[in-house]
């Protein structure tokens, strides 16, 4: 007597339809993988996003020189602020820094010269950081006397809203 030593073309069709249905399986999961990561990638990026803005603006007004921040209220919800700081974004020594609202947009100056109005000329030199957009930013200053602190209120339009309070180092 003979011996097979083949399989039946009915045994080949269950074979490969398990298969089949086990690689739908895994392709599912690896997509539903892969969407979970973008999710996750845009979370962590919009995280990071506003640890760096909390970075600037805390260094920012922390290694402010002493009596060098100027606030001035341009609206009910946007203020205008310049300061000289020894933290720089752009590789400067004791950088001046503006903060100004523009058309619900924060943006973040810096400069070797001094600012002196919130209408700045056609000379002036400066790099220029968009923060984002705003409905509001306040910055305001304590009124005590032994420690110069603020306190800066920013309500952004796409991200979560900011309150810091910011003790000045260099006194």
């Amino acid at each position: 007597m003979m011996q097979r030593k083949a399989f039946t073309l009915i045994e080949l069709m269950i074979s490969i339809s398990i298969l089949s249905i086990m690689m739908l399986y895994l392709y599912q999961s690896y997509a539903s993988l892969n969407r979970s990561n973008v999710i996750v990638e845009k979370e962590v990026e919009g995280f990071l996003g506003t640890q760096k803005l909390k970075k600037v603006l805390f260094l920012d007004f922390t290694l402010a020189l002493s009596q060098s921040v100027l606030i001035q209220n341009r609206e009910t919800n946007e203020d205008f602020v310049f300061l000289q700081s020894t933290y720089s974004i752009h590789k400067r020594f004791n950088p001046y820094i503006a903060y100004i609202v523009k058309e619900n947009k924060l943006y973040r100056l810096e400069s070797l010269k001094k600012f002196q109005t919130y209408e700045l000329s056609a000379d002036s030199v400066f790099d220029v950081d968009f923060i984002g957009k705003v409905d509001s930013f306040r910055v305001y200053k304590s009124s005590s006397s032994e420690k110069e602190s603020y306190l800066l209120d920013v309500d952004f339009k796409n991200m979560e809203d900011l309150i810091l309070k910011v003790n000045v180092l260099n006194n």
